[in-house]
């Protein structure tokens, strides 16, 4: 190996030490059988392609006559370790050998570069129309992705996030990473006299005006969705590639139901009411709708964000305005092609939600993920399902 290989290999909920030889989920110890370690070690190092069994019998056992037998065993012990029951991060390419899937967050010998972290990114400003300033960041090199505020953002305390952090430092591992942070939050100006589904759509071509990006692609994920769906319907000839992820056209109180208006007047009302207390119930109620899986650290995270990126008026104003949100009409209008996720139990954006904006695009592919987060969270079966289909969709 040599002297630049690093010293632990991250994936998932694992830590593969390579100095003490060891395989770590979370402070815990899971065992493998020296081999066994050695061929999980072997494929994580050349993550990216396919290895096939010659060159793991020839790479593990050098000076040994061994069949492909002792390649499918250890195969088998490190996917029961790592409970890789549906082969996601050990995947088997028939004929041709095994990959190592999962996204690894240490720098390896064959990866281009070490994650991009806070540090990477360069945030300037830019001014709309109506005198607002937009804090804006740029990390990472390639194609341009420009992220869409889902409503709760703020450009530095993202890189900290148990939510968002992991998912930034792969997307700008690969692409020019675009984010800014919405009016009223994050580094954006947060006294705001307007904010509406008009200042949504404006401030996105301000920033991408500002820039002066020709040609990017979109991803909006929640409430980021309905304000990429408008953007890409208006500027065709500027959106490349649309990625919608918890996607919704029509707000709550669009959606004909009287369940859910009256949600949306109580998650307003619990934001108003509920950010001056410190150990407010209510907020961890309203947290765990978008997170029911999380844990209490991940909650207290999401909790903190609320009081650190905005004020209660502004959040309780923008809830409004996302409630009242129909772009339904604009769907067929949407040329570029559009990757659509959907959660399948998702308690904040329903499930047929994202299936209505689907199936009314002309060229959209839906992926439903085994997930009851609004997003895939790092660690849990569906997150490595939710980067592999936004890496594959963008890269061809």
């Amino acid at each position: 190996m040599h002297s630049e290989t690093p010293k632990t290999l991250h994936f998932e909920t694992y830590t593969l030490d390579l100095q003490c030889c060891s395989l770590l989920c979370g402070r815990d110890e899971v065992r493998l059988r020296p081999k066994s370690f050695d061929v999980l070690r072997y494929l994580a190092e050349h993550t990216g392609r396919v290895v096939s069994k010659e060159e793991l019998v020839h790479a593990i056992w050098p000076d040994v006559v061994v069949t492909d037998d002792s390649v499918v065993q250890c195969i088998a012990d490190i996917r029961a370790a790592l409970r890789d029951d549906a082969h996601r991060i050990i995947k088997t390419v028939l004929r041709r050998g095994y990959l190592f899937a999962a996204e690894l967050t240490g720098e390896t010998p064959n990866k281009r570069s070490a994650s991009i972290g806070p540090s990477g990114q360069e945030i300037t400003f830019c001014r709309t129309s109506d005198g607002v300033n937009l804090a804006m960041a740029c990390v990472g090199q390639g194609f341009p992705l420009v992220m869409i505020p889902t409503w709760l953002t703020h450009l530095e305390h993202d890189w900290q996030s148990p939510h968002q952090a992991q998912l930034l430092r792969f997307l700008s591992d690969r692409f020019q990473v675009i984010r800014y942070d919405c009016r009223g939050f994050g580094l954006s100006d947060r006294e705001v006299r307007e904010i509406s589904f008009a200042t949504f759509q404006s401030d996105l071509k301000t920033v991408v005006d500002a820039l002066g990006l020709y040609k990017y692609a979109l991803l909006g994920i929640s409430q980021g969705a309905p304000t990429a769906i408008s953007h890409a319907a208006r500027y065709p000839d500027s959106v490349s590639k649309l990625v919608l992820h918890g996607s919704f056209a029509l707000g709550r109180r669009k959606r004909g139901s009287s369940k859910e208006a009256q949600m949306a007047t109580a998650l307003a009302a619990i934001l108003r009411h509920g950010l001056s207390d410190e150990e407010s119930v209510f907020l961890r109620l309203f947290s765990s709708i978008w997170y029911p899986n999380a844990s209490a650290d991940q909650i207290k995270w999401y909790v903190d964000l609320l009081r650190t990126s905005t004020s209660a008026d502004v959040l309780a104003r923008n809830r409004s305005v996302a409630a009242e949100i129909d772009v339904l009409d604009l769907l067929p209008k949407v040329a570029a092609p559009t990757l659509v996720l959907h959660c399948r139990r998702d308690n904040a954006v329903p499930f047929e939600e994202g299936r209505r904006v689907a199936t009314s695009l002309p060229k959209a592919k839906f992926v439903s993920l085994d997930a009851e987060n609004h997003v895939p969270l790092p660690g849990e079966a569906a997150w490595q399902a939710f980067i592999s289909e936004i890496e594959a969709f963008l890269s061809n």
